[in-house]
């Protein structure tokens, strides 16, 4: 069975069709952006895109998506993704749980990394607090604003309706999706993330550095 996975075509035949798809992304494609929250597609904390579509892909099985595209939470800025990987293979906690996802060798010296607007919002409205839910949040406020990007606060509230967040960022996370919204128009749709994580090192000092990255 393959489908296409952030751009790349995989292989996923070793799991059985009825695999729900959730389990096939972070246990055989290590891909850790979708989460496993209630197992019931209630809470949106496995969010996907699925051939563009916002879709809860802990009740989805492996079959549905055959021959279809996927988008996970690391499509969504691969250099990002490739970046924090290498530096959280380089931190001492992790090193003896490091698999074929995170390369081993020389952590990179810190390069301008491109978020998604909707990322970049996110991290600008400080909107996230545990980080469980958002990636349901940013999965689905990325195929509202794929389809329309000037949607209005009623719009976003209702592609968010049954995302739940239990840390109560509600206000937070309507402010974020308004940034994205303000950064679409603007035409600065990606933007560099390392003027974000210098600032917080210089608040928080050098100790807090390493960490801001991952």
């Amino acid at each position: 069975m393959k489908f296409k996975l952030n751009g790349n075509t995989v292989d996923a035949d070793k799991a059985a069709a009825d695999t729900p798809l959730l389990y096939v992304l972070r246990n055989d494609m290590q891909l850790n952006g979708p989460k496993y929250g209630c197992g019931l597609g209630q809470c949106g904390a496995c969010a996907v895109l699925i051939d563009g579509k916002v879709a809860r892909s802990c009740s989805i099985p492996l079959s549905v998506v055959d021959g279809k595209e996927v988008t996970t939470l690391e499509g969504l800025s691969p250099e990002a993704t490739r970046q924090a990987q290498a530096e959280l293979a380089q931190d001492p906690l992790f090193q003896g749980l490091r698999d074929n996802a995170l390369q081993a060798g020389a952590a990179p010296a810190a390069q301008p990394v491109h978020l998604h607007p909707v990322q970049q919002a996110f991290i600008d409205t400080q909107a996230a607090q545990c980080g469980y839910c958002v990636n349901g949040m940013v999965m689905a406020l990325v195929a509202l604003f794929d389809k329309r990007p000037q949607a209005s606060d009623e719009e976003i509230k209702k592609q968010l309706a049954y995302h739940l967040c239990r840390c109560g960022t509600h206000l937070e996370i309507l402010d974020a999706a308004r940034k994205a919204r303000d950064l679409i128009a603007q035409g600065r749709g990606v933007h560099s993330a390392v003027a974000v994580v210098q600032g917080a090192c210089a608040m928080h000092g050098e100790a807090a550095c390493s960490k801001e990255l991952v």
